[in-house]
């Protein structure tokens, strides 16, 4: 089963973002922990959309075995993790994917790109 969401190019769909993530995990029963790691990632994919591809895209959240999430945009330019300092105010997005998801990647699309994670996940009891 999948939900989507289509979100605009403007910093609003960051929060909008959360707000489905959280609505449709809590409605499959994720534990709260999955809920709260999710928000974080999406936040993070969804902010770079904004900051860097300038478009709108698309949100998906997949479940299955391990939650997959997907944000399309329309920009081919594939992201590249980069390296600030410690004082650095962002820069981290792709770190937090390849720290706390199981899975990430990014695939080109006839549209621009898609990048994805997934994370295992339980019920909640």
């Amino acid at each position: 089963m999948a939900d989507r969401i289509m979100l605009g190019a403007d910093p609003a769909s960051v929060g909008t973002a959360r707000r489905f993530c959280t609505g449709i995990l809590q409605g499959w029963h994720a534990t709260e922990d999955t809920v709260d790691l999710v928000a974080l990632l999406v936040s993070e994919l969804v902010t770079n959309v904004v900051l860097h591809a300038g478009t709108p895209c698309e949100l998906a959240i997949l479940e299955g075995p391990s939650l997959r999430v997907e944000v399309e945009d329309g920009n081919p330019d594939l992201p590249v993790q980069k390296h600030y300092d410690t004082e650095a105010g962002s820069g981290r997005g792709l770190h937090l994917l390849e720290v706390l998801s199981d899975r990430f990647g990014t695939d080109l699309t006839p549209q621009g790109k898609r990048v994805w994670f997934e994370v295992g996940w339980q019920r909640a009891g």
